[in-house]
């Protein structure tokens, strides 16, 4: 099992000394992935009463892209992974050349999550239709990986034309992995159909477990071998015993996880919302401290290292 570190992002500040720096203990300590959220634009919980979501314009999100160009340059085997970019928000072609340059510029160390997204606002602002996002990423998927693997594609879709061209360095890996996130009906069978791996929002429990075998049932079902499908699982180990961290690994061992990214922001899953939400347990002092606990888990953790 592959073990990473969540970006801590609403905390590292906007010292580039301080993002490098973790990102470089992370590199150095063994950890095999960074894991990055994304968002474009923040909305204004005070303006809404009704507001439920875990992230809103007071949340910082360092640009992903910019982010993991900055960080190719300085570390040297740490994995880069957005966890996750909402691609319909975005376009196609655009992304694609964006990924194909962290990746050159990483030596092949970007892994690209992806997602649908959830606010209907958010799309509004990126002028993007918010309607038909489930049907445009599954052909922006196809266009992605033609866009990835030849050097000039003509494309007819749905949503998509391109006539004899292409971008201009491909990447290093080619395709680039593409993860799918969620765990709606519609992203486990995005993940079985097409993903070469899955980030799910849920926990190492029974709802967890059955979400995988029905995904692995399903992905047999298009004709693919489901130990090919990574699984990568978030646990927060902040405010939290070794012995709490070390059940949970092994309920996500248990459960099928291949990769485990480990959070040292505030965030909780809470169950009667199936959400990841802010927790009242108090974030860490300064970025020093977020080295300092990947440092301790690495220590304490040695063996999976």
């Amino acid at each position: 099992m592959k073990i990473g570190a969540l970006f801590p992002q609403f905390e590292i500040g906007l010292d580039p000394v301080s993002i490098r720096d973790f990102s470089q203990a992370a590199d150095d300590l063994g950890y095999t992935h960074l894991t990055s959220f994304d968002q474009i634009i923040g909305l204004n919980k005070k303006s809404r009463p009704d507001w439920k979501y875990v992230h809103d314009a007071e949340d910082m999100f360092h640009e992903i892209f910019v982010l993991f160009g900055y960080l190719a340059a300085v570390t040297t085997r740490i994995e880069f992974v957005t966890g996750i970019l909402v691609l319909p928000m975005r376009g196609t072609a655009l992304v694609a050349k964006q990924a194909a340059e962290v990746d050159v510029l990483s030596n092949g160390r970007l892994r690209l999550g992806i997602g649908v997204g959830v606010k209907p606002e958010e799309f509004e602002a990126c002028g993007e239709d918010f309607g038909n996002r489930g049907k445009r990423v599954d052909e922006q998927i196809d266009v992605l990986r033609k866009l990835w693997t030849s050097d000039l594609i003509t494309y007819e879709g749905e949503y998509h034309r391109i006539e004899d061209g292409g971008i201009n360095p491909l990447p290093i890996q080619r395709p680039i992995p593409i993860w799918i996130g969620g765990i709606s009906k519609a992203a486990i069978r995005r993940t079985a159909q097409l993903g070469d791996g899955w980030l799910p929002n849920f926990q190492a429990d029974d709802l967890g477990k059955r979400s995988i075998d029905a995904m692995r049932e399903m992905a047999v079902s298009y004709g693919r071998d489901p130990d090919t499908i990574g699984i990568e699982a978030t646990m927060t180990i902040i405010d939290r015993t070794p012995e709490e961290l070390r059940t949970e690994i092994e309920d996500w061992r248990r459960i099928g996880a291949t990769h485990i990214t480990i959070n040292t922001m505030p965030e909780r899953w809470v169950e009667e919302e199936k959400r990841w939400n802010k927790a009242a347990i108090g974030g860490l002092a300064n970025p020093q401290a977020h080295i300092d606990a990947v440092r301790a888990f690495h220590a304490n953790f040695p063996e999976l290292f």
